[in-house]
């Protein structure tokens, strides 16, 4: 891997968990009912940076990757319309809920591939990510985001970001 490309690498992974650390600080707030405005905004923005810098590595063949960034960046659009659009009022909180919590999910389920393919005692248990190790893992994590997701959807119950008019 020539330096250049190290650097970048550097680069996006560290925006992946700026991306995830700032997700789980605005879910806290989701859980807790509160906005976390800046927080929102880091994480919003990192995790399209994410998405988008995954796209500048080099390509020769659509790869799950490629498919759960180009995901990723669609239900980022969805959480930013209904957080900065509408404003979350009425239904559109519960639309930025879901799709924020879902852009986090993407994100830590990411991590876990990594975690699984890069360090060697979890490659060890799942070579391949088709053994039971790998699934079960990736079983948890999704079942704690859905309960998780559904808590924050009925206790996120904040006032209606409203545009200066």
């Amino acid at each position: 891997m020539s330096a250049g490309l190290t650097a970048f690498t550097i680069f996006h992974v560290a925006l992946s968990l700026v991306g995830i650390g700032s997700g789980f600080v605005v879910f806290y707030g989701m859980l807790t009912s509160k906005r976390l405005d800046l927080w929102t905004a880091v994480f919003l923005s990192t995790t399209a940076l994410t998405s988008l810098t995954g796209f500048l590595f080099p390509i020769e063949k659509i790869t799950p990757g490629i498919i759960v960034g180009i995901v990723s960046l669609v239900v980022l659009a969805v959480a930013f319309v209904a957080r900065y659009v509408r404003h979350m009022a009425g239904i559109w909180r519960a639309v930025y809920v879901v799709f924020a919590a879902m852009a986090l999910y993407l994100n830590f389920f990411v991590l876990v591939v990594q975690l699984f393919q890069k360090a060697p005692a979890l490659k060890e248990l799942a070579p391949t990510q088709s053994e039971p190790p790998f699934q079960m893992t990736q079983l948890v994590v999704l079942v704690l985001f859905v309960v998780l997701t559904v808590v924050a959807a009925i206790r996120f119950r904040v006032e209606p970001v409203r545009a200066n008019t």
